[in-house]
C-alpha cells in the first residue's frame, strides 16, 4: 500500500510509524524544513494520563468569562471578530451543556493509559533517546477550592485505571523537595506515579531517521500541501497537519472541527540540576506545566483563542518566568528560549480519527490538542485499523 502522511509533528509521525512497520511505502511530507518544527517543537513535555480532564465544565466558562480583559488569564480570548472562532465556541458550549466531560475523560484517560504502553514498547523496540523520564507527575495546589476540586476527581480517574493518590502538602515537598521554598504556600497535592515526560521535538526526530534507515520511509519537507497535490497517486493519504488540517480538509471538500488554541512556553538552558525539579509539575491554578529535559527547564502554560497567530506578546511570556521565580527562585532566569504554538483543538477536546466524506483514500489524524503528546500513539493505532478495515470493505465489495 502506498501512502502519504502530511504532516511530521507527533500525530503524523506515529501514523506513519505504524503504517510503515506493517510494510507499507509511507511517504511524510511537511511544509517545514525539518520534523516537528510547529505545535511538536517545545511543548510542556509532559506525558500526562492525569491530565486527561476536558475542559466542557461550567466551572471553566465561568473562569473564560472572568478573565476576558485579563491580558496574563491562563485562558485569554481575544475579543477580534472571527467566524471560526465564534463557530468552535458555539459548539464547545454545546458540548459543554450536553454534558459531555465524563464520557470525554474517560474516553481521554482510555487514550493516554493506551499510548502510555505503547510508547514505551516503542522506546525499547527502536532504542529511541529523548530525554525521556518515568519521574512520576505532581499537580500542586495553593488554593483549597483547586485541590478540593482535585480530590473530588479522584474516582473518575480511579474508576478508570489511572491512578489519582492525593497527597498533603508535606509528602508533596517529600516527593519533590524543590518545593520545599513554597511549602507554606502548599495546600496539598496529587501524586500519579506512572506519568513521564521527554522532548517530543527529539522523539519526533529520532523516530524519523529511525523509519527512514529501517523501515525505507521518504520524508519530503518544504513542500506545501495546495490544489496540484496528487491524492489520486497514493492508495491512502492521512492528514495530520495540526491546524493545517482544517485549510486541507475545506480543499478537499469536508468540514472538521478543529481551531488553532494558542500555547507558550520558555525553555530555561543550563540550569543547575541541584536545582530541577526530579517530577513533571502541574499547577493546576496557574494551568502552566514543567517537565525537566536534561539540563533544560521547560515551562508551559496558557490558552488562547486568537486565529492562526504566531505572535509573542511580552504580556503572555512574563506570567511563565514570573512563576519560575515565585515557585523556584534558585533557577537561573537569565539563559531562556520563548517559543509559541497552536493546538489543534476540538470542541470536545477529544482528537479526530476518521475518513473523509470526498474522498475515500484519505483519512483524518488530527485535533488532539494539548494532548498530543500523550495519546498520538494509541489514535494512531486505531487509524490503523480503519485504514485497514476500510482496505477490508472495499477489497470485499
Amino acid at each position: 500500500m502506498k501512502v502519504a502522511v502530511i504532516g511530521s509533528g507527533i500525530s503524523g509521525v506515529m501514523a506513519a510509524y505504524y503504517l510503515a512497520r506493517d510494510g507499507h511505502e509511507v511517504t511524510i511530507v511537511d511544509q517545514e524544513k525539518h520534523p516537528a518544527m510547529k505545535t511538536s517543537y517545545a511543548n510542556g513535555g509532559q506525558l500526562s494520563v492525569s491530565n486527561s480532564e476536558t475542559w466542557n465544565t461550567w466551572s471553566n466558562v465561568y473562569r473564560g468569562i472572568k478573565w476576558l480583559f485579563k491580558k496574563d488569564a491562563p485562558l485569554l480570548i481575544r475579543m477580534k471578530p472571527e467566524w471560526a472562532k465564534v463557530k468552535w465556541l458555539a459548539k464547545f458550549m454545546y458540548y459543554t451543556v450536553k454534558g459531555s466531560y465524563k464520557p470525554a475523560t474517560v474516553r481521554s484517560i482510555e487514550l493516554g493509559l493506551e499510548s502510555r504502553k505503547l510508547i514505551e514498547e516503542i522506546i525499547e523496540r527502536e532504542g529511541i533517546e529523548f530525554d525521556f523520564s518515568q519521574c512520576g507527575l505532581l499537580h500542586f495546589y495553593k488554593d483549597k477550592t483547586y485541590f478540593q476540586k482535585a480530590k473530588d476527581a479522584t474516582q473518575l480517574y480511579e474508576s478508570n485505571n489511572c491512578e489519582w493518590k492525593s497527597v498533603t502538602a508535606d509528602q508533596a515537598v517529600n516527593i519533590e523537595p524543590t518545593l520545599d521554598q513554597v511549602k507554606d504556600k502548599l495546600v496539598g497535592g496529587v501524586w500519579t506515579e506512572s506519568d513521564s515526560s521527554g522532548d517530543i521535538h527529539k522523539f519526533c526526530t529520532v523516530l524519523v531517521k529511525v523509519m527512514q534507515l529501517k523501515y525505507n520511509v521518504l520524508a519530503v519537507y518544504s513542500l506545501s500541501i495546495d490544489d496540484k497535490f496528487d491524492y489520486d497517486e497514493y492508495d491512502v493519504v492521512v492528514v495530520s497537519a495540526g491546524v493545517g488540517s482544517t485549510k486541507i480538509a475545506k480543499s478537499i471538500g469536508d468540514d472538521i472541527d478543529v481551531y488553532p488554541v494558542k500555547g507558550y512556553s520558555i525553555t530555561i538552558n543550563n540550569v543547575d540540576p541541584q536545582f530541577l525539579p526530579k517530577a513533571t509539575l502541574l499547577d493546576d491554578q496557574a494551568k502552566i506545566v514543567t517537565s525537566s529535559l536534561g539540563n533544560r527547564f521547560r515551562v508551559a502554560g496558557t490558552a488562547e483563542l486568537n486565529g492562526e497567530n504566531y505572535d509573542i506578546p511580552r504580556d503572555r511570556i512574563q506570567p511563565l518566568i514570573d512563576w519560575v521565580h515565585n515557585n523556584f527562585p534558585d533557577i537561573d532566569t537569565s539563559n531562556y528560549t520563548m517559543w509559541t504554538c497552536l493546538r489543534p483543538m476540538t470542541p470536545n477536546m477529544l482528537p479526530i480519527v476518521k475518513q473523509s466524506e470526498k474522498r475515500p483514500n484519505v483519512f483524518y489524524h488530527t485535533g488532539h490538542g494539548h494532548l498530543g503528546w500523550t495519546y498520538s500513539a494509541a489514535t494512531a493505532m486505531e487509524l490503523k485499523l480503519l485504514i485497514y478495515s476500510v482496505q477490508t470493505q472495499n477489497s470485499v465489495v
